[in-house]
């Protein structure tokens, strides 16, 4: 993959925006980690499924999504989509994120996750989102996950019973932040 492509780049993995094209690749990914992400996220697995989430993170305001891809291959290790973004005296997303089977362990989201937090935060007219604030919500039981954001700076809020619909039940969540201007690991 030409580095031109990659919105961002660190040492073993790239930022590149959403195809519809990238379906084959994105659903196969999926059935490779299902077990990986049970209980914690369900991400579309059929084409149909990965073309009406795509579409909103390549075309719609109020939301962005990052394939993450290795850089030496560029097959896609992964996803980062800033949700849920609201401008004003806010300037805020919410983080949405799964790596995949073949990527998980190998530090490539430690290095995305800081990827996408400088675009985040970076000035929209120096070609970032404009953001001072990303928050995660995570699954008390998600220890991946809340080692991820706890080494990449983010700092515990909160607690959140019930929070979102997930796996066929409301779940409790931990609220995670981090504001601009925070030392990112």
């Amino acid at each position: 993959m030409s580095l031109s492509t990659y919105l961002r780049e660190g040492e073993h993995v790239g930022l590149r925006p959403f195809r519809l094209a990238d379906g084959p690749e994105f659903t196969a990914r999926v059935h490779e980690s299902r077990h990986l992400h049970h209980p914690w996220l369900n991400p579309p697995a059929t084409i149909a499924e990965y073309e009406a989430y795509a579409a909103p993170l390549i075309e719609a305001a109020g939301r962005v999504g990052f394939l993450v891809c290795e850089r030496g291959t560029g097959a896609i290790a992964g996803f980062v989509n800033v949700n849920n973004i609201v401008y004003g005296a806010f300037d805020c997303g919410a983080l949405g994120y799964g790596a995949f089977a073949h990527s998980a362990g190998r530090g490539l989201f430690r290095e995305a996750l800081r990827l996408v937090v400088a675009q985040a935060f970076t000035p929209g007219d120096g070609g970032g989102l404009g953001l001072h604030r990303l928050e995660a919500n995570i699954q008390p039981g998600n220890a991946a996950s809340l080692a991820l954001v706890r080494g990449a700076g983010f700092r515990k809020e909160g607690f959140s019973p019930d929070f979102l619909f997930v796996d066929g039940a409301w779940r409790d969540h931990e609220r995670w932040a981090i504001t601009a201007g925070m030392t990112v690991a």
